[in-house]
């Protein structure tokens, strides 16, 4: 391996940082966290990460997409950030506790393995971009919950813009540039948006140069934390696919050295911390294995040093106000195919591994997750039990994990018929 230039690393480390800084802002953005503080838990917990996996994963950990709906959800029942806080720690303790199962476990890896196979991955992870999909289309026809802050003619007209230049970066950029669609269309959208005056600066002007970020403490609320831990099994399952991922490309098994719990035990502290200092739940991002793939260097000192970069623009308060000038159509633009790409690719997952969908188990356990996920997700009618709600996203994990484990594995002798019953 090419011995790299601090130089060269430094730059490297730069552009890690742009390909992950647009998923890392939107969830802040989206959810009303501060961008700053997002940030900041972001790149301590990536280096938290790589301290506890032996500096040896190429990994950066950035806002999760799945967490979004839960605190939207803890909000709209008036919860604080600081208890909404309270419960992405929680959601971190959770990891710590797989993690120390997974640990004492004999071939604790192997079984995580088959505790997550293809066949629940990837419906769940389409339960995530789905569900998701109600507040990218809310955001570009100009809402912001449940005020207009925008006209919806000139929101979708936003909306549109963006959404056109993610599509274009995407299939027409070669190179780094084309994993950088989002980043690409957060531009282009921001641009227009300036062009026909609808970016309101007066966040930007208010803002200090540097300054200590405005964090939040968070809170154990035992309401909230039912709301937001359990989606922790939902990133798991995110968790385990990323780093198998993220290993093929470099070349080692990083679920044997430094092993899974290792990793989901970073994962967790890095969510831990993100909770308490009232950033949204961390997780290992995709975007950073293309990167990976593109670049081929796969020298984890790059991915530290990213991770320094997005600590240093948390510090960097006007950095944080610009961020609050964007329209929200903009943000509306970039989810529409970015929370779209999410559920495709848990299509992809399933396709890739071939799962046989003429046989009827595999049919039902991705049909209960995808009822149980979707049919309780809704934000005005979350799963209730007594004073307790539930996040459709854990419940369609937990059902999809279970289920799964109790269907005997069908043999091509024993097929039922039940696609050919119902179709006719």
């Amino acid at each position: 391996m090419v011995e790299l230039t601090p130089q060269k690393k430094t730059v490297l480390g730069l552009q890690h940082m742009v390909a992950m800084f647009g998923a890392t802002i939107l969830v802040p953005l989206i959810t009303g966290l501060n961008p700053s503080v997002a940030l900041i838990s972001a790149g301590v917990g990536t280096l938290l990460f790589h301290v506890v996996t032996g500096f040896g994963v190429p990994v950066f950990l950035g806002s999760s997409f799945a967490f979004i709906p839960p605190i939207l959800l803890a909000q709209t029942k008036g919860y604080s950030f600081a208890s909404i806080g309270g419960g992405i720690m929680a959601a971190g303790v959770v990891y710590l506790i797989v993690a120390g199962i997974v640990w004492v476990l004999p071939n604790g890896s192997t079984q995580i393995r088959a505790l997550f196979p293809p066949i629940v991955t990837g419906p769940v992870i389409t339960v995530i971009g789905l569900t998701l999909a109600p507040i990218a289309l809310a955001e570009a026809s100009g809402m912001a919950g449940a005020t207009r802050i925008m006209e919806e003619g000139t929101a979708w007209l936003i909306a549109v813009v963006t959404l056109l230049a993610v599509i274009a970066a995407a299939i027409y950029f070669k190179g780094l540039f084309k994993m950088l669609p989002i980043l690409t269309g957060f531009i282009v959208g921001y641009g227009f948006s300036m062009i026909i005056g609808e970016v309101n600066y007066d966040n930007l002007s208010s803002a200090d140069w540097f300054a200590w970020p405005d964090f939040t403490l968070g809170n154990f609320d035992w309401s909230v934390i039912w709301i937001v831990a359990p989606v922790a099994f939902v990133t798991m399952i995110e968790h385990v696919g990323d780093i198998l991922t993220n290993g093929r490309v470099v070349g080692k098994d990083f679920f044997e050295d430094p092993g899974v719990n290792r990793t989901l035990l970073g994962d967790g502290l890095a969510t831990l911390f993100a909770g308490f200092i009232g950033g949204p739940a961390n997780t290992t991002y995709s975007e950073n294995t293309g990167v990976l793939a593109v670049t081929k260097v796969y020298d984890p000192m790059v991915l530290r040093i990213a991770a320094g970069f997005a600590i240093l623009l948390g510090f960097i308060p006007k950095f944080g106000g610009l961020l609050q000038t964007v329209p929200g159509a903009v943000l509306g633009g970039l989810s529409i195919v970015l929370f779209g790409m999410i559920a495709s690719i848990g299509i992809r997952v399933m396709t890739d591994a071939q799962v046989d969908f003429k046989q009827s188990r595999n049919l039902i356990v991705v049909a209960l997750i995808l009822v149980f996920g979707l049919g309780y997700s809704g934000l005005e009618s979350p799963l209730q039990i007594g004073d307790v709600s539930i996040s459709g996203l854990a419940l369609a994990a937990v059902v999809g994990v279970v289920v799964n484990l109790i269907l005997p594995k069908l043999t091509d002798e024993s097929e039922d018929v039940l696609v050919t019953d119902s179709v006719n």
